[in-house]
């Protein structure tokens, strides 16, 4: 087939979307949304826009096209003044393994002035991401979206029929936590170490991931609770100090009312707790964080008082010894229940070795490297997820 060949037009329908939770509609088509509707009716706009990003979201259906286009429209943030964040990339996987990228371009830029707290939206060009020089047969085809950019989807074209994928019988993994499993720094969308481990353990992904929102909320339980899911793990304790949201005593009652409220709807599904990864800048320093632009780079720093833990201000390693004290009573009467230190994930040495250029997020070697040891401790014989 060539340029010449009529394109079968496709409207983007939630039966072609994997990973999201229900979609909203826009003017040029669906928005991807990662919380189902009514939750999204309780979130404030921190995590209203992270469940926005499609972490994780991705399209996918069955087509013997050699050449396949998506209309979309990006949505991305800026602080003015400072270097914008690397755009993101819609990635190819065809039959499972990575077939290209297409750099984001255009859209709509949210302009933020950090000085004077003021916005402007500066409205942009709608895309054509293109993938061509496709093997001409029948295949699974997923396009990846941008992790960290709001995307609205508009028409899929290829020059073959394009049919939505029968049920995906992998094991399906729920997972919860913060920018760092939402991707923050990952490169690419199946880069970020949560993608990563599910591709490499075979698992259908749902990714809620929300940057600066992962606050244990109640509601967000519930929606865990009511997913099907054949594995579940949550990433916790970062936002909680980055954010000064609460303290020790408010933490643990609240992670138990999380757990509790999970159990409701997963009374034996595999249920792995996992803590911070390390963040010098929060181990033995309550937040709340900070950003700082000195010299034009972005950067966070912890502006809390380490003698305030001994009075219940949180940081990473008092939450670590908590969540481990709670995970060790609960796992008591329910054997289903296991806890993995972040610190497994990445380390002091390996935060030298990887320093964050932000001080916050972990970078692409860090997501690769973390990727890499969940699936060698969740996997393995005897793992949280041994078997899925």
């Amino acid at each position: 087939m060539d340029s010449a060949t009529p394109l079968h037009r496709t409207p983007v329908t939630p039966e072609l979307l994997r990973g999201a939770l229900d979609v909203e509609e826009g003017p040029l088509g669906l928005v991807p949304c990662r919380l189902p509707a009514w939750a999204r009716g309780f979130a404030d706009p921190q995590l209203l826009s992270a469940q926005a990003q499609p972490a994780g979201v991705r399209l996918a259906f069955r087509t013997a096209a050699t050449r396949i286009e998506l209309t979309a429209h990006r949505t991305h943030m800026a602080f003015r003044g400072v270097a914008p964040r690397p755009a993101g990339r819609f990635e190819l996987l065809v039959d499972g393994e990575p077939a290209g990228q297409v750099e984001a371009e255009g859209g709509t830029a949210v302009l933020i002035d950090a000085a004077t707290g003021s916005v402007e939206t500066d409205p942009g060009t709608t895309q054509t991401v293109r993938f061509d020089g496709l093997a001409a047969r029948e295949k699974d085809v997923e396009i990846w979206l941008p992790h960290y950019e709001r995307v609205e989807l508009g028409e899929l074209r290829a020059d073959a029929p394009v049919e939505p994928l029968a049920g995906d019988r992998r094991p399906r993994w729920l997972h919860y936590g913060s920018s760092i499993s939402q991707g923050s720094n990952a490169t690419h969308p199946t880069g970020t170490w949560i993608a990563r481990a599910a591709l490499g353990a075979g698992l259908d992904l749902t990714n809620l991931g929300f940057s600066g929102a992962a606050m244990l909320d109640p509601f967000v339980a519930r929606v865990l609770r009511e997913r099907p899911a054949d594995a579940i793990s949550l990433e916790v304790g970062i936002n909680l100090v980055n954010a000064d949201v609460m303290r020790m005593r408010a933490f643990t009652s609240v992670l138990h009312g999380f757990l509790d409220t999970i159990r409701e709807g997963h009374p034996t599904t595999p249920l792995l707790v996992v803590s911070s990864p390390y963040c010098a800048m929060h181990e033995d320093t309550p937040g709340p964080a900070a950003l700082d632009f000195g010299d034009g780079a972005m950067r966070y720093r912890a502006t809390g008082d380490p003698a305030e833990a001994r009075a219940g201000r949180l940081t990473l390693r008092t939450i670590r010894e908590e969540t481990e004290r709670i995970v060790a009573h609960r796992a008591g009467s329910d054997p289903h229940i296991f806890y993995l230190d972040g610190l497994a994930l990445f380390g002091a040495a390996d935060a030298e070795q990887h320093p964050p250029a932000d001080n916050l997020h972990p970078g692409p070697e860090a997501h690769a490297l973390m990727a890499e040891r969940f699936a060698a401790q969740a996997f393995a014989a005897g793992g949280a997820f041994a078997g899925r």
